[in-house]
């Protein structure tokens, strides 16, 4: 592999861009915005969503789709809610059955409950497909800070291939051929980090925010299970990690929403001062689609659906889940 399209221009898009552009190798990344994409290529920065990153000048910003018809690998970064349509788009530019999609998306669709490797399976039924998931904060990412992260695919070779290739020092890259689980961790953990916020929001201490994610690693384990992934994998990079730095770090977008409609802001002004998406929103309704359809318990999704879909009022949300009846402690 030598040239790298990037689809998606936000801050996890631009954050792989530059760690991948670091060893010169052509990369592009294909933004929805053309104006904000002319910004980029001129200036070299995305201030938008990574202000005072300078990205190298092997680095190419294109409101062109026509790139991914010469590309080794295409690396599908978009929010969620919009990856079925854009990855169409792609395919009617061109895309050829030999180049490698890798998914760092992480969501589920609506109504359908379909993983983002399904829908890209289903678009492009006859190329390589693999995922990326795991504790990534992009801030840290850029910074150089030491990350590491999961790459998975049902063929092993793909992984091996993708993790020499985008591997490096302070990028550390584990393989695993689990694409089940690694989804639905990097997925689910978004609901649970707006609840974690929420509970910061309120004020309800260290005990209450410890307590409260414990227990949302065992709705992890009982609804990820349920929809087909592996108790073992939950419990790695994509799943615990994922879940500890998105709960807890100050950069994840996710518990800053949680936080902000703890301290009483609407979920509409929060979406007006946000330019980037904040995934467990619109995964929330989908996890408690799947839920329902699965006949699964899961009474802190639930809350954070009514929260946001049903203008629930957050004190009466965590009441109901502190009154809950006592039972035994299952993981």
């Amino acid at each position: 592999m030598k040239r790298t399209v990037i689809i998606g221009a936000g801050s996890w898009g631009t954050a792989l861009a530059a760690l991948w552009a670091k060893d010169g190798r052509p990369i592009s990344i294909w933004g929805n915005n053309p104006d904000r994409i002319a910004r980029v290529q001129e200036t070299r920065e995305n201030a938008d969503y990574l202000p005072g990153l300078r990205l190298p000048n092997n680095v190419r910003a294109t409101p062109s789709l026509d790139d991914c018809t010469e590309a080794d690998l295409i690396v599908f970064v978009t929010p969620s809610t919009a990856l079925r349509e854009i990855a169409t788009r792609v395919r009617n530019a061109g895309a050829k059955n030999s180049i490698m999609l890798l998914s760092c998306t992480k969501g589920i669709e609506h109504g359908s409950g379909m993983r983002m490797s399904e829908i890209l399976s289903e678009i492009f039924p006859s190329n390589p497909i693999a995922v990326l998931s795991g504790p990534n904060l992009a801030v840290e990412v850029v910074r150089g800070l030491p990350t590491a992260t999961v790459i998975g695919s049902a063929n092993e070779n793909y992984a091996i291939e993708l993790q020499r290739f985008l591997g490096s020092e302070h990028f550390r890259i584990y393989t695993s051929d689990d694409v089940v689980s690694i989804e639905l961790g990097g997925a689910l953990k978004n609901v649970f980090a707006i609840a974690a916020g929420v509970s910061d929001g309120l004020g309800l201490g260290d005990n209450a925010k410890a307590a409260l994610i414990t227990r949302a690693l065992a709705e992890l384990l009982r609804l990820g299970k349920r929809m087909g992934g592996n108790e073992r994998t939950f419990y790695g990079l994509s799943g615990v990690g994922d879940l500890i730095a998105t709960c807890f770090s100050k950069h994840s977008r996710n518990r800053r929403v949680g936080e902000r409609l703890g301290r009483a802001e609407t979920l509409a002004q929060i979406r007006a001062d946000m330019k980037m998406v904040a995934e467990g929103s619109p995964t929330a309704k989908s996890a408690f689609e799947c839920a329902r359809r699965l006949e699964e318990e899961t009474p802190i999704i639930d809350q954070i659906y009514a929260i946001l879909y049903e203008r629930k009022p957050l004190l009466l949300a965590m009441q109901e889940l502190l009154g809950r009846d006592p039972k035994a402690e299952r993981l």
